[in-house]
């Protein structure tokens, strides 16, 4: 270890100077072998009354150009290292743009460190909000970002912290909301960063607001104010509370869900208000200061503001809406339809804009992706009416063409039987036979008030039997050419006269 503050020997110096003078080693040489401090070296030297020789500055290319860069870093003190190279690079310079950025880091002003007043709060006054990233969250087959909505009541210092997966105006509202109702107050003035929620636009002091967030304010009846842009010391106690959540709560956190991690983010938030003291109040823990904060705050409203997320979506051939990357079903009635979807972190509602107070689907919400998200009722009315539908086909079809059929269906449907396999009963029996036969087939039937299909078909086979038409075949029973032969059938009274008393027959009427 070198020693700097113990006394240099006359030994010591004469070493000293002769390894500098005569053999022209360099300070830190000589300091590295003697075991001394190169300051303890150069002042041996200094002392010594001779000029110490330093080692010659070996010319760089950027040398030439030098005046030329300090004279725009002095008008430009922000201009990016990669613009100035390109202006010296047109005025000669070889060199490479990687060691020209090192340049330029030092040569570039540094602003002056700039000195912040505390800042002293009364009680009840202010709160300050923020948001901030927690990384990504697998939800099945989805990547959500988790996102951490906190307020700081300025005075106490008592947090209110939840999470969430998105960042939009619905959730922000929400945040808002549920720490009113964990203060159960309202401070005074509420701080903002330009956070797109809160400042739409900017100009100077001149700060407009979110719409949205002036509603909010208006209900609660607390003051949003925009803190200055690089003023870290307006909004710091939020964002020394956002950096204890990630070292003193999340870090190496496990749970099961986002409502699991808040409702150990809520009561991570009541133990540390027990423990910790205020910092500008020694004598006082966050909770006892937060008594003093309550006494002074806003009382909260009855009536909670309205943080539904509202959009406007378009029902497509299918009865289903698409919200959030998910399929949620409505009333097969409403497709090719606009209808609004009204959705809080647990519910998605589906409603009509022309009768916003009839709900037309509930849902549960999921964070997944490409899910299809039904309710049993929708699909069974769909497929009932589709069955209506096509029943309702074949009864046009049947009815036009067998009018006889009409009478038949109603009374099988006073009896209460089963209409749709009668109907594509007959339907099938239309192909095969025709509409002048089926229709002369069940005229008959309904006369005699046998309305079973089998009773059709027996009829049907009656009347083609008398017509001497061969029974209908549905299916080919085989490809032969001898099947297509035709045959002369004989009147069935031969056999009747076979078992007469006198047992006589004509030769005429047999057949061989």
């Amino acid at each position: 270890m070198m020693e700097r503050h113990r006394a240099v020997s006359a030994e010591e110096s004469a070493a000293i100077l002769r390894l500098h003078h005569a053999e022209e080693w360099p300070v830190g040489t000589i300091a590295a072998q003697l075991g001394r401090h190169h300051d303890t070296v150069e002042r041996v030297l200094a002392q010594s009354g001779l000029p110490v020789t330093k080692p010659s500055a070996r010319a760089r290319l950027v040398d030439p150009y030098l005046p030329f860069i300090h004279e725009t870093l002095a008008k430009h003190p922000r201009l990016r290292a990669s613009r100035l190279w390109s202006m010296v690079k047109k005025r000669g310079y070889t060199g490479s743009k990687s060691a020209f950025r090192a340049i330029i880091s030092r040569l570039r002003p540094r602003p002056h460190a700039e000195a912040y007043v505390r800042r002293a709060v009364l009680a009840g006054q202010e709160g300050q909000v923020d948001w901030a990233h927690f990384g990504k969250l697998t939800v099945g087959r989805a990547q959500r970002d988790l996102w951490a909505f906190v307020m700081v009541l300025a005075y106490s210092r008592l947090r209110f912290l939840r999470f969430g997966l998105r960042a939009a105006m619905p959730s922000f509202l929400r945040g808002h909301v549920e720490s009113f109702r964990f203060f159960n107050a309202v401070p005074r003035v509420i701080l903002y960063d330009n956070l797109k929620s809160a400042v739409l636009e900017r100009e100077g002091d001149a700060v407009r607001f979110h719409p949205t967030l002036l509603a909010l304010a208006g209900h609660y009846r607390f003051e949003p104010r925009a803190c200055a842009p690089y003023r870290p010391n307006e909004k710091g106690r939020v964002e020394r509370a956002i950096q204890d959540v990630r070292d003193n709560f999340f870090a190496a956190r496990e749970f099961a869900s986002v409502g699991d991690l808040n409702a150990q983010a809520r009561a991570w938030c009541i133990e540390i208000s027990r423990e910790r003291r205020v910092p500008d109040q020694k004598d006082k823990t966050v909770a006892e200061a937060f008594f003093d904060d309550k006494a002074a705050m806003i009382p909260i409203a009855e009536d909670e503001f309205p943080v539904e997320e509202r959009v406007e979506v378009r029902v497509g051939k299918t009865p289903y809406v698409r919200f959030d990357k998910n399929d949620y079903s409505v009333p097969h009635t409403h497709v090719q339809r606009s209808l609004t979807v009204v959705a809080t972190e647990e519910r998605v509602r589906i409603v009509d804009p022309e009768t916003p107070q009839t709900v037309l689907a509930d849902h549960r919400r999921t964070f997944d992706r490409d899910q299809r998200v039904e309710q049993e009722g929708h699909l069974r009315a769909l497929v009932e009416e589709k069955r209506r539908a096509h029943q309702s086909r074949g009864f046009d079809r049947l009815f036009s063409a067998v009018p006889s059929a009409r009478t038949m269906m109603e009374k099988l449907a006073d009896r209460g039987e089963n209409l749709g396999a009668a109907t594509s009963g007959l339907l099938q029996l239309l192909d095969r036979v025709g509409a002048d036969l089926l229709e002369r087939a069940v005229a008959e039937v309904v006369v005699r008030d046998r309305l079973r299909l089998r009773d059709v078909h027996h009829e049907i086979d009656r009347l083609r039997y008398e017509a001497g038409q061969p029974t209908p075949l549905s299916v080919a029973v085989t490809t032969d050419v001898r099947a297509l032969t035709s045959v002369r059938t004989h009147a069935l009274s031969t056999y009747d006269r076979l078992q007469s008393p006198k047992g006589e027959v004509d030769d005429d009427d047999i057949l061989f």
